[in-house]
């Protein structure tokens, strides 16, 4: 990417958090893993969002997960951490240390537990702004029951309060009316297994789970896949699939730490109420991971 890359452009990888035996945190490792990943080419993380199990973490852990990402990032290396929480006096909360902490933009869900209208998500959207941060809405229907439609997301960025939306909710569809309704709200890719059709629908930028698995390939196929290099980009999307789909199920974050454990990185046990992954799951996501490195995929 040139100099000029925007923090929220790029591939950014959405962080998964290692645990200590006891549950508590293994900063040392997170700091490494930002590290490990800036030397291989990504261009930044995304900490605090599902992949960082955020909803089991206090305060004051969030707040050291995002001083440990800023402490090793590299110059030019983005930060920006997930702000979730139930309301917008907490993500504004989060969104203000963020800021404070020198991180560079934040991910905004809507109110995560709450089957927000209009009229709230408004409200929310504002509030975290008001940090004065550039906002990236990460809308993700599945988990959150708030849509971030089309219209709705052209009425946020129109009054000036998201640059970005990360799209999870797999309608690729909607991508095409977001740029209509909202020519300069930049699309970010949200799933790993919508990568190459939201990349072809104009994505700017991809928050990704999998780079820190197969790091050099799923770089390799953001750039084909925004360039619109099918020639590149759709025989390596076919063959990483039966992985990246993983981003779309329950037990994503388990099935990337396994994969993480598969590369020799830390990814260990996560925190309840996430489960480990019963042993007929496991050998499928096993099995996948395993076919790319014996294949080569990096």
């Amino acid at each position: 990417m040139t100099e000029t890359r925007k923090p929220w452009h790029g591939v950014i990888v959405a962080t998964s958090l290692p645990f200590n035996d006891d549950l508590t945190v293994d900063f040392g490792a997170y700091a490494d893993g930002v590290a490990w990943l800036a030397e291989r080419g990504l261009h930044g993380v995304a900490p605090n969002g599902s992949l960082g199990e955020y909803q089991t973490l206090t305060d004051e852990e969030r707040d050291r997960v995002v001083e440990t990402a800023v402490a090793n990032a590299p110059e030019g290396f983005t930060v920006m951490p997930g702000v979730g929480a139930y309301g917008g006096v907490e993500a504004r909360r989060h969104a203000r240390f963020a800021k404070d902490a020198g991180c560079q933009a934040i991910m905004c869900l809507p109110p995560n537990s709450y089957r927000a209208d209009d009229r709230a998500i408004l409200e929310h959207f504002e509030l975290v702004a008001s940090a004065g941060l550039p906002v990236t809405a990460y809308n993700n229907p599945i988990d959150t029951k708030v849509d971030l439609r089309p219209e709705l997301l052209a009425k946020l960025h129109a009054e000036g309060l998201i640059v970005g939306v990360k799209e999870f909710s797999g309608d690729v569809r909607r991508c095409y009316e977001i740029s209509e309704l909202a020519p300069g709200l930049d699309l970010v890719i949200g799933s790993d297994d919508t990568l190459l059709e939201v990349g072809l629908a104009g994505a700017k930028g991809w928050v990704a789970g999998y780079p820190q698995v197969f790091p050099e390939s799923c770089l390799a196929l953001y750039y084909a896949s925004v360039a619109g290099d099918l020639a590149t980009a759709l025989p390596l999307y076919r063959q990483m699939h039966p992985v990246l789909r993983w981003d779309s199920k329950t037990e994503f974050v388990q099935a990337i730490k396994l994969g993480q454990e598969m590369i020799g990185r830390p990814g260990g046990v996560c925190r309840p109420p996430r489960q480990p992954l019963s042993p007929e799951t496991e050998a499928v996501a096993r099995a996948a991971t395993q076919a790319l490195i014996d294949a080569g995929v990096r």
